[in-house]
């Protein structure tokens, strides 16, 4: 395991502080607060403890409130809403400074038999011989800010590499749909919770982006601002996220200054594993 995959697990093991109430820390990554993805993982974990194993989530819909303090710990307070005979029902907020900046509501289910079908998985090429993102970002250092350049190139705990490459320097326009292959950066433990809370926490990167690209714009542009207000994911299989999982995306509109996303995770096999949506803002500051 990669000390960055290592690091980004222990910030996912919350600190149990009383019943329903736990402790997170955060992790900068240079995006002048804390990144969306941490946040939903984190609410994911802190739920975790007031459920039983075999009782695993299935989906959660959640809103960013305020820019989280990278700074300072997040309180999450986790609500028990209902239990049920196969289904569990949590509210989880994000607390700073005495204020919610952070609000989801999550559904945990036994697994039952039913019906099944799925969307098939887009045929486009494997991650074997695609550039690393993260080789992406070190050809363009030169155009980093100072203030971010160091977090920017470190190692990261998520091996990122997109199908159809856009140069956040040099965007051009382009149909709103992209293709990038994920997987974590070492191997993980057996417990499938955690491979759950990771695909979160990695479903939030260069997903609203993709709603900028038939506008050849890119969120690297300072004078635009690009941020969260919802995100909501479900999840249909247990799977490996130290496996190769191609995430999928598109987005269907922008309107109003805002842009919807949508997104389906498949495995290398083809199954379809999870499925995200998002609405954020993307306009001129």
């Amino acid at each position: 395991m990669s000390q960055a995959l290592d690091e980004l697990l222990t910030l996912l093991a919350l600190e149990p502080l009383d019943q329903g109430l736990y402790r997170g820390q955060s992790m900068d990554l240079g995006f002048g607060a804390v990144f969306g993805g941490q946040v939903m993982g984190q609410a994911l974990a802190a739920a975790k403890y007031t459920l039983e194993p075999e009782r695993p989530v299935h989906s959660f819909h959640s809103y960013f409130l305020r820019p989280g303090d990278v700074n300072k710990p997040i309180i999450y307070d986790v609500e028990t809403i209902r239990d049920g005979k196969t289904t569990s029902t949590r509210r989880v907020q994000a607390l700073q400074y005495g204020k919610p900046i952070f609000y989801m509501t999550a559904s945990f289910q036994e697994p039952v038999a039913g019906f099944e079908h799925q969307a098939a998985m887009p045929e486009v090429a494997g991650p074997e011989g695609l550039t690393p993102e993260s080789e992406r970002i070190k050809a363009l250092a030169q155009y980093l800010p100072r203030s971010v350049k160091e977090k920017w190139l470190s190692d990261k705990p998520i091996d990122m590499r997109q199908v159809n490459y856009v140069n956040p320097m040099q965007p051009e326009k382009a149909e709103p749909v992209r293709y990038i292959w994920l997987k974590a950066n070492g191997a993980l433990p057996d417990d499938s919770r955690i491979h759950k809370y990771l695909l979160a926490y990695a479903s939030d990167f260069n997903f609203l982006p993709t709603a900028l690209m038939p506008h050849g714009h890119s969120f690297w542009e300072p004078q635009l601002q690009v941020a969260t207000i919802d995100h909501s994911m479900w999840f249909h299989q247990d799977f490996r996220f130290d496996d190769w999982i191609l995430f999928a995306i598109e987005s269907p509109c922008a309107i109003a200054g805002r842009g919807l996303v949508q997104g389906r995770f498949y495995t290398q096999n083809g199954t379809h594993i999870a499925t995200a949506m998002q609405e954020g803002i993307i306009r001129q500051r």
